[in-house]
């Protein structure tokens, strides 16, 4: 990883109501946190969420400038009409990024937390503290926050190789991992 240039990743954890967002700096080995948030989207018309989400990220990619996007990957939920929703507000997550020009990386929540925690099947909490830790905030960023820059840092410490070997002693069942 060193010797790698400065660059700017904007990890994306979707939701229909609630998309945080992450953005930070990778400078070789070096982390630095740029800013972090969530865009609400209004209960109502799905239409006009997906419009609320599409805009939303548009304005923190010209406003930040990220090189790169780290997006989490949907599971299969319980509920596949939970699912299906859930990938709409994915897919227009990912339509912000390749909007505006950017390489879009995909990681699932296993592969996330593996490379933030060191525990695929670690808890929410876990994953707030270890960020906040690695970027050095004063405070735990928002849960839906948390995830997005957990993403963000999944990818700038190695990406789809990390991954690939998060995941190697995992099977699938149903559709899910085990």
């Amino acid at each position: 990883m060193s010797g790698r240039a400065h660059t700017r990743i904007l990890g994306i954890d979707p939701g229909l109501t609630v998309t945080g967002y992450g953005v930070l700096d990778i400078d070789g080995n070096r982390l630095s946190y740029i800013t972090s948030g969530r865009i609400r989207a209004p209960g109502g018309v799905l239409a006009l969420r997906l419009k609320t989400i599409l805009e939303g990220l548009s304005e923190v990619i010209a406003t930040h400038r990220p090189a790169q996007v780290a997006i989490e990957k949907v599971f299969v939920n319980v509920n596949p009409q939970s699912t299906l929703l859930l990938g709409q507000a994915r897919g227009t997550a990912i339509c912000a990024a390749v909007m505006h020009g950017l390489p879009v990386a995909e990681y699932t929540a296993l592969q996330v937390k593996q490379a933030v925690v060191g525990n695929g099947h670690a808890q929410k909490r876990q994953v707030q503290d270890m960020v906040r830790r690695l970027l050095q905030l004063r405070a735990d960023p928002s849960p839906d926050a948390a995830d997005a820059l957990a993403c963000a840092i999944c990818h700038a410490h190695g990406g789809q190789g990390l991954g690939r070997l998060a995941t190697a002693s995992f099977r699938m069942k149903r559709g899910r991992l085990v």
